[in-house]
């Protein structure tokens, strides 16, 4: 049987990419997958996480989607996360589905009912909070999906300088609150629609 984990990484962010991560594995390689120790891409260090990459892909496979600032701005959070794994699912076919829940727990049943019902086909399907802490394919999946967003902030420019990201990050917030201080636009890599950026043009005004 096959085994599909599906994590994200990035969704709260400013700045960056929000990646889905996509980890298939053979239910008979689950205790080599748990041996290598691979849990909540939150709880490794950086060079952990990279670590894990070479022994997660000799287990199983893996995919990833990224879903750039723009697409976010345009679109809705939600859905195009959704959209990202009905891809994932369809591509990869496995026979069990294993998602870290994008929603509160009281959405998880409608959540579920949509999912299917864009499937042609019915893979068994969990979706619970934390399965990436408890759950080692969507251990592995939020892995592959970290390390990723981790490059793509990278390639925009030292973490000295830009920080993680995130809103409650004040090296990102100071990045971004240069570029408005100076009538600058915007980068591509931020987000535009976060009210984030409306608080910070707020201070930049009247600050």
């Amino acid at each position: 049987m096959l085994v599909l984990g599906l994590d994200e990484a990035g969704r709260g962010a400013v700045l960056g990419p929000l990646v889905v991560g996509a980890f298939l594995v053979n239910d008979a390689d689950l205790e080599r997958l748990r041996a290598t120790g691979v849990t909540d891409s939150k709880l490794l260090s950086a060079a952990r996480r990279e670590a894990l990459l070479e022994p997660l892909a000799a287990i199983g496979r893996w995919a990833i989607e990224a879903i750039q600032p723009a697409q976010i701005d345009e679109g809705n959070l939600n859905t195009l996360e959704e959209d990202a794994f009905v891809r994932l699912i369809l591509s990869l076919r496995p026979d069990r589905v294993i998602i870290d829940a994008p929603c509160n727990p009281r959405g998880i049943p409608a959540f579920c009912k949509r999912l299917l019902s864009r499937l042609d086909y019915t893979p068994g399907l969990l979706v619970e909070p934390k399965a990436d802490l408890n759950h080692h394919p969507c251990g592995a999946a939020s892995v592959f999906a970290k390390v990723h967003r981790d490059q793509a902030l990278r390639a925009l420019g030292a973490a000295e300088r830009i920080g993680s990201g995130y809103p409650s990050d004040p090296v990102t917030r100071a990045w971004i609150q240069g570029f408005l201080s100076r009538g600058e636009a915007l980068p591509d890599s931020v987000r535009r629609r976060w009210g984030t950026i409306g608080a910070l043009q707020q201070q930049s005004l009247f600050g």
